[in-house]
């Protein structure tokens, strides 16, 4: 029985784009940029809401769209954020852009993480390169409606100091007494005094205890890979560890049916499933 419920929030008009707007563009990494945006209508705006997890398909007219997870939460509403890798086309289009110029969104899509169902609990982030982009909505979610839950350990790792993204939550976290948070690299660099070594080794030497904790885990698959395998022998059974799959989605919307794993499609299913969604899918 899947662990996860098949809901989330809609875009009322999910196959008609809709006018935004960017505000602001951040440098995350030399590969990575976070945009900001508003939609054109302030109607839209005010009503806009999602779940952390949720995506949107975000493009320029005449050039194409992508999918991204929303990384800014729920919880803060006065812009919209997108955190972008360029790997093709369309994102290097989308990172030639700039505070002002005009895009087309749909969103909100999917289903996102059930944190109604994790009040209580203890919350364990695992996060490796882009991918704490949807963990990055959950997280400052879980943050802004701390009372909730429990303890929260956040492992968060990349191969370069200059390949770790969001600088200014990092140090804010950091700071923070009520979350654990630990930033590590793949190994030593000049400059860099923090944690090294690959983030499941780092995450399993921390030894995060299983009873009463979800596990939410994303990166590339590999690190993916090995983080599973960490957390099995952490005690972690497979409906309580989470991931999300937007990378994998195409249209969004269930039409295509290019995004499938398994007897399940990541737009219309996903992206976030539990481990035990999935079994031997992932």
């Amino acid at each position: 029985m899947s662990t996860v419920p098949r809901k989330g929030i809609k875009a009322t008009k999910p196959l008609v784009p809709e006018p935004a707007t960017i505000i602001d563009v951040i440098v995350e990494t030399p590969s990575i940029r976070s945009f900001r945006l508003v939609f054109d209508d302030p109607g839209i705006m005010k009503e806009f809401s999602f779940a952390p997890g949720q995506i949107g398909l975000m493009g320029i007219p005449g050039v194409g769209e992508s999918t991204f997870a929303i990384s800014s939460p729920p919880s803060r509403r006065d812009y919209i954020q997108f955190s972008v890798m360029k790997t093709g086309f369309v994102t290097s289009a989308i990172h030639e852009l700039k505070a002002g110029d005009a895009v087309a969104l749909r969103a909100p899509l999917g289903c996102g993480f059930p944190v109604d169902n994790w009040k209580g609990k203890n919350i364990l982030i695992a996060g490796g390169g882009i991918g704490m982009a949807p963990l990055r909505s959950l997280l400052l979610y879980i943050l802004d409606h701390r009372h909730q839950f429990g303890d929260i350990s956040v492992f968060y790792g990349a191969r370069t100091p200059a390949d770790l993204c969001f600088v200014g939550d990092r140090a804010h976290w950091e700071e923070r007494e009520d979350i654990a948070f630990i930033a590590t690299i793949d190994s030593g660099q000049p400059g860099w005094d923090g944690r090294t070594g690959v983030l499941p080794r780092v995450m399993e030497a921390g030894r995060p205890p299983a009873e009463n904790t979800v596990a939410v885990i994303c990166g590339p698959p590999v690190m993916i890979g090995y983080a599973l395998a960490a957390l099995a022998r952490l005690g972690f059974a497979e409906g309580q560890i989470f991931t999300t799959l937007e990378r994998k989605m195409k249209c969004g919307i269930g039409l295509c049916g290019r995004c499938n794993v398994g007897s399940k499609y990541v737009c219309t299913d996903g992206p976030v499933f539990s481990l035990a969604d999935l079994g031997n899918e992932i």
